[in-house]
């Protein structure tokens, strides 16, 4: 009888303890894919990786485009080598000619296969760069407004993984959102044009 009252008391005494850490802690709930969405400067990057993103390819096509012209050029030897009425010794210098051609042609293959990685390489570097200073930024937005607004804890409502429920009445993405744009120098009324090169939040993103 005594350890079935010592157990009530404990329960008792525990629901309380609890009770009393719930009401101390006061929890908020923050979209953060929104807010990286929505933030002017994350459209500025993404214009800033497209604009890249041109410039590269436009370097690619003028490899391209030269490498097309080597080969013309490459044809038109090989005819010229075969023509059975030039001397053999000429014969041999076109051949020769071909041969210097053919090897320049697989070295100009190779550099553009070299420069489209490093391309891709680089444009992926540059959007995790990009996303990993982003996500740091709108995590000070939302610990300022945490700590204004006297939370405790804020949890991430856009990560299913954190949120089993929220009933919204907490969310504080509005407001960390106007405080992010409060200095846009873009129009944010219009949804941003739909890009190729557009910013993955990848690892680096909450």
């Amino acid at each position: 009888m005594k350890n079935l009252r010592y157990l009530i008391l404990t329960a008792v005494l525990l629901i309380a303890t609890v009770a009393s850490a719930s009401a101390q802690t006061k929890l908020a709930t923050v979209d953060m894919k929104k807010l990286f969405n929505r933030y002017y400067k994350t459209r500025l990057a993404q214009t800033s990786l497209e604009g890249r993103k041109t410039e590269l390819r436009k370097e690619i096509k003028d490899m391209a485009d030269g490498l097309d012209k080597a080969q013309t050029n490459y044809k038109q030897l090989v005819e010229q080598a075969n023509d059975q009425a030039i001397s053999p010794d000429e014969r041999a210098k076109r051949q020769q000619a071909v041969t210097d051609k053919a090897n320049e042609i697989n070295n100009s293959q190779n550099s553009l296969n070299q420069f489209q990685r490093q391309a891709e390489a680089q444009l992926g570097d540059q959007s995790q760069r990009m996303s990993a200073n982003l996500v740091g930024e709108i995590q000070k937005y939302v610990a300022d407004q945490a700590k204004s607004g006297g939370y405790s804890i804020v949890l991430n409502s856009a990560s299913v993984e954190t949120v089993v429920y929220a009933n919204g009445s907490n969310d504080i993405t509005a407001t960390v959102l106007a405080q992010m744009n409060a200095g846009s120098p873009i129009d944010l009324s219009t949804p941003p044009a739909s890009s190729g090169a557009s910013l993955s939040m990848g690892t680096n993103a909450p």
